[in-house]
């Protein structure tokens, strides 16, 4: 019996390809990047729980909703270990 190792139906492009199985690691993001991505988590977040809410979905809306500050408070804490430049 022959076993054949496919390749994944998508290829990854750019830097990242977590979502495609077999892919490399995302090499170690710079403090500020990592920043950058955990506020965007926060707001795709937040967008999902509205996006819920206007389909009547209260318990996805709740989960999304509750979610979002969870990425906001690790952002801080980062900026905190990170000693970041305060924001004006």
């Amino acid at each position: 019996m022959f076993i054949a190792i496919a390749r994944p139906a998508v290829e990854p492009h750019g830097p990242d390809a977590v979502a495609v199985p077999g892919s490399p690691a995302i090499a170690d993001l710079s403090p500020r990047a990592l920043h950058a991505r955990l506020l965007e988590n926060a707001a795709l977040r937040r967008q999902r729980g509205q996006e819920r809410l206007r389909s009547n979905r209260m318990a996805d809306a709740d989960y999304w909703l509750n979610a979002a500050p969870v990425a906001i408070r690790k952002a801080s804490a980062l900026r905190e270990e990170k000693s970041f430049a305060p924001l004006p």
